[in-house]
């Protein structure tokens, strides 16, 4: 079917709040690159929201998915086991620095994993409180939509949210929050708001994700574990969008040095298959009773082998030294940008985590969320996807995946760069 037909059958039967304001239709893909069902060519820098970190379609990953089909495809996991789970849970137990010996439960999607993390803080400490950040990014469940730092779009539509949970301040100096007011902030609302003695939970992203890809310094988070410690709360960091390579490391906490009670982590694993992960210190993991973690389709047999897969990728391909060589490629070009352009500012990364701001006035840091959107859309129109993000909606985040041939990437910044110009004009220094 053609772009135009399968629009029609869009409007027709998925949900306004579901459905794609895209109008090109993914037919097929690779590495870097998708086909929409037109036969038009458009570059990725979006990875499926930081999905495919690995690239769409990675051979290897390919490969396990179809010899798992030739197996099983489904059992439920608490009804019959399979070695996969299990392998998994052993591969990621090995690298996720999580405190003492680590234990693992698979789940679905993010916002599952932050719902399920939660519970098992509460099981473990017997306290039901949860602090998480301004900006932060959980999920879309009702749990997580509680928990996410932004109302909009999330969770204006959809009444009453779970309540015993809290917030604090991210340091982000760009937007005049520092450390020491971020920990100001904290502690008073542990003070006012969430006494310690009823929380359970600090919940933090390494890495700002939906907010703007803004990174906690190592003081900060070392500060929050001594937060935790002090009062006998766990620490939870959220490494969805910023795990699995994202930033150079396999998880973004270990640029810090500190290692948290539970990591919560999908998107990348599993290279496009639905899978998340909770792993944690194995006396917080083991605090709740028999059957009351799990689903139907958690950890299925078809994600874990390709998980398993990613793993191999990691270790065959050096994909965290490509991260970071990405990083650097991409932080040169904003530096580029931010002289060439008065409406570029901020630009910065942790690893291929990366992002810049647009600004009306670079001296007051003025977003500029209607430039963000009119980039994302002239990109769209000269085939590359690019996606925007941030609490005032000014961010450009770029989640290319790690493995984007060096000629493509090229490309892709070449049309960032043209758009730009066309929308504000020739750079500044022209």
């Amino acid at each position: 079917m053609t772009n135009a037909e399968l629009n029609e059958l869009k409007k027709r039967y998925v949900a306004n709040g579901a459905a794609s304001p895209a109008t090109q239709f993914a037919d097929r893909a690779e590495n870097a690159v998708i086909w929409d069902a037109d036969g038009n060519r458009i570059i990725d820098f979006a990875g499926g929201i930081g999905v495919l970190n690995i690239g769409h379609r990675h051979p290897k990953v390919v490969e396990a998915v179809k010899a798992q089909l030739d197996k099983v495809m489904h059992t439920c996991q608490t009804v019959m086991p399979y070695e996969g789970y299990v392998k998994v849970a052993e591969k990621l137990s090995q690298v996720t620095p999580v405190r003492g010996h680590a234990k693992v439960m698979l789940a679905n999607s993010g916002a599952e994993a932050l719902e399920n993390a939660v519970k098992i803080a509460r099981a473990a400490t017997g306290k039901n409180n949860v602090i998480c950040f301004d900006g932060g990014y959980h999920g879309r469940t009702f749990m997580t939509m509680a928990m996410n730092g932004k109302v909009a779009p999330y969770a204006g539509d959809f009444g009453s949210m779970p309540g015993n949970v809290f917030r604090a301040p991210y340091p982000v100096p760009y937007h005049g929050v520092s450390e020491d007011e971020a920990l100001r902030g904290l502690k008073m609302t542990l003070k006012t708001d969430a006494n310690p003695r009823d929380t359970a939970a600090i919940v933090i992203e390494p890495v700002l994700g939906e907010g703007g890809f803004y990174p906690a310094s190592a003081s900060f988070l070392k500060a929050i574990r001594e937060i935790c410690d002090e009062h006998g709360m766990l620490m939870i960091a959220d490494e969805v969008q910023s795990g699995f390579g994202r930033t150079g490391k396999m998880f973004a906490i270990e640029h810090s040095g500190v290692e948290p009670d539970i990591i919560t982590m999908a998107k990348s694993m599993a290279d496009g298959m639905p899978i998340s992960a909770i792993v944690g210190t194995d006396v917080h993991m083991d605090a709740s009773g028999p059957n009351s973690l799990g689903g139907t389709y958690t950890g299925s047999p078809v994600s874990c082998a390709a998980t398993l897969a990613v793993l191999e990728v990691f270790e065959e391909e050096n994909i965290l030294e490509k991260s970071m060589a990405l990083g650097e490629k991409l932080g040169k070009r904003f530096a580029q940008w931010q002289k060439d352009f008065d409406c570029v500012d901020n630009g910065r990364h942790m690893g291929s985590m990366a992002a810049l701001d647009l600004v009306s006035d670079k001296a007051n840091h003025t977003p500029n969320a209607d430039l963000a959107a009119a980039l994302c859309k002239r990109a769209r129109e000269k085939g590359l996807v690019l996606l925007s993000c941030g609490l005032y909606g000014n961010t450009i985040r770029f989640l290319m995946p790690v493995t984007i041939e060096d000629e493509i990437l090229e490309e892709g910044l070449a049309i960032v760069e043209e758009s730009l110009k066309e929308l504000v004009g020739q750079p500044a220094t022209a």
